[in-house]
C-alpha cells in the first residue's frame, strides 16, 4: 500500500469516526481483530469494543475533536502528532461535567495490515488534561 493511501485512512479515521462520530465507518478503516492502545488508559481488540470506547470519549466530551497536527508515513505504518479538544460534559477522569473546554497534545502510532489498520498505539498528555480538569474544576 502506498504512503499517500495510508495517510487517507488515518485522516479519514479521525475525520469520520472521531469528528463526525461515525462509527459505521469502522469496518472499511480497521481490522476485525484491530488492537488498541489508549491515552486514557484503555485497552481494547475489535471493531465492537472500539466503538464502545468511541462512544465513552463522546459522552464525556461534546464536540469532541482530533486535529491531525503532523503525519509521517513509513513501511506499514503512520506517526501523527494530534490535538485532542472537547467540552467537558460528562465524568471524566473522576472530574464532574465542568461544561469547559479542554484540549490535550498525544500521539499516535498506527500500524496496517492488508491496507486496514491492524494496531493503534495512542499516547497523550494525561498529566496536562488531569492538571487542566483539576484547574477548570475549581
Amino acid at each position: 500500500m502506498e504512503l499517500s493511501a495510508l495517510k487517507t485512512v488515518v485522516h479519514k479515521f479521525y475525520a469520520d469516526v472521531w469528528n463526525k462520530h461515525d462509527k459505521s465507518a469502522i469496518p472499511s478503516l480497521l481490522r476485525s481483530d484491530f488492537t488498541f492502545r489508549g491515552s486514557l488508559g484503555q485497552h481494547k481488540t475489535g471493531h465492537s469494543e472500539f466503538a464502545d470506547y468511541v462512544d465513552f470519549v463522546h459522552q464525556a466530551l461534546g464536540a469532541y475533536q482530533c486535529d491531525v497536527l503532523d503525519l509521517v508515513a513509513e513501511g506499514n505504518q503512520c506517526f501523527a502528532r494530534m490535538r485532542f479538544s472537547g467540552i467537558h460534559r460528562g465524568d471524566f477522569f473522576g472530574f464532574k461535567p465542568t461544561g469547559k473546554t479542554v484540549e490535550w497534545a498525544g500521539t499516535a502510532l498506527f500500524t496496517f495490515r492488508d491496507g486496514l489498520v491492524a494496531d493503534l498505539w495512542v499516547l497523550g498528555d494525561v498529566h496536562g488534561l488531569l492538571q487542566l480538569l483539576e484547574r477548570s474544576s475549581e
